[in-house]
């Protein structure tokens, strides 16, 4: 590693804590990242950068110029908290009662934060790096909304990078791969209508809870019958709900759940099959049904050459004995997968640990993404933003303008 960059970033770690730490205390969930914004977009400016806000309601983009005229590539953060309540009462637990930052929004941006700084200071790399602060990862789809907002055509980028903080994952390890990283994830809801009655005369009625349980079973065998073997996906029911007394059988039962896949081809035919199965078993048992599939999150797709640059640059950074180049996907999603739709990148998982790093006063939890008892691990600050840093010089070095 470059030893004045190492040595640059560590000195700045007490502030970055800092910085990182009162943006954990103040939380603010998706499209409501006032704070947060006014915070980031305040450093960024005091830095000397450039700042544009707005793009998806409260995301914003920061450009920061080299020393000459060249292409350009985003470097992406998200600022969301989750809608959740912390269990931890160190010193920086969230303030903000029912959120919480327990995904590591806090520490991404406190990354690329550093990583700004230090490019804004140095400037010694040819072509822009446009800093993307974006809002409404968990579930709002705020990548989507700053694209539609014209994010690539206000900012021209040849390419795109994102990087999530990985628990379990060691420190000072990383893991990325080709393709797919993330799943797809996706909502279904179903309605199964049929005749309420006593529950002592079952024979008088038609049960709509003994179809909404067959069709679970019925779901399963998509997975293990009609899916390629070497495929993964999840289908999971999360929610029945049915009835309102022990003795009474109801007209309706409703279901609810997710469907995850790490490829459109499974998510066209699980989604397919899910709807013939959910539409005509109920009507052979003498019900009917009604059946609504909403397509959230596309895979995350890591594209080859800029896949290839992130180890590259990687290996460098940590060396290959603290770089897994063909990590296990992940069934979670991630919004950062609508932009890579747009432009060619790679997103990598940073090494939190397994916890050792929180604080006493944490919670009894694990610390694990989307747990009451989770903390990011602040020894990474340097780590991430030397990666940002290194990976914008690597990638505008030699790299031909799209435009």
């Amino acid at each position: 590693m470059n030893t004045h960059l190492t040595d640059t970033l560590q000195r700045w770690l007490p502030e970055f804590t800092e910085i990182r730490r009162d943006i954990h205390a103040h939380p603010e969930t998706a499209f409501q990242e006032h704070r947060t914004a006014d915070r980031v977009a305040a450093l960024l400016a005091s830095w000397g950068i450039q700042v544009v806000r707005g793009l998806g309601g409260t995301g914003l983009v920061g450009t920061i110029s080299g020393s000459a005229p060249g292409p350009a590539i985003g470097l992406r953060a998200d600022m969301d908290a989750l809608p959740m309540t912390e269990a931890n009462t160190f010193a920086h637990a969230s303030r903000h009662p029912g959120a919480m930052h327990a995904c590591g929004h806090d520490g991404h941006m406190a990354m690329l934060l550093a990583a700004a700084r230090h490019l804004a200071e140095a400037r010694d790399f040819e072509g822009t790096v446009h800093v993307i602060f974006q809002p409404a990862e968990e579930g709002g789809g705020g990548a989507r909304k700053m694209i539609d907002d014209g994010l690539f055509e206000r900012f021209p980028m040849d390419a795109v990078f994102g990087m999530h903080n990985w628990p379990g994952l060691p420190v000072g390890h990383f893991g990325l791969t080709e393709g797919a990283i993330m799943a797809s994830s996706n909502s279904f809801g179903i309605t199964v209508q049929g005749r309420g009655g006593h529950g002592a005369m079952p024979h008088l009625g038609v049960d709509p809870v003994v179809v909404a349980a067959q069709l679970v079973q019925a779901f399963q065998g998509i997975l293990t019958r009609n899916l390629d073997p070497l495929e993964s996906a999840v289908i999971s029911v999360t929610q029945i709900h049915a009835g309102s007394a022990d003795n009474v059988i109801p007209d309706t039962a409703s279901m609810r759940g997710t469907v995850r896949t790490l490829s459109t081809a499974a998510l066209d035919l699980i989604e397919s099959r899910m709807r013939d199965i959910a539409l005509q078993l109920p009507v052979a048992l003498g019900c009917t049904a009604d059946f609504e599939f909403r397509r959230e999150y596309p895979v995350t797709i890591n594209h080859r050459a800029e896949t290839a640059l992130c180890a590259r640059v990687l290996d460098e950074l940590v060396g290959a004995d603290r770089l897994d180049t063909q990590v296990r996907p992940s069934m979670g999603a991630e919004d950062f997968a609508y932009m890579l739709q747009e432009r060619p990148g790679c997103y990598v998982w940073i090494g939190n640990g397994e916890g050792g790093h929180r604080l006493p006063g944490h919670g009894s939890g694990p610390c694990t993404l989307h747990n009451t008892s989770y903390d990011f691990n602040d020894a990474l600050i340097p780590l991430g933003a030397a990666y940002w840093v290194k990976l914008a010089r690597h990638a505008l070095q030699g790299r031909p303008s799209a435009g």
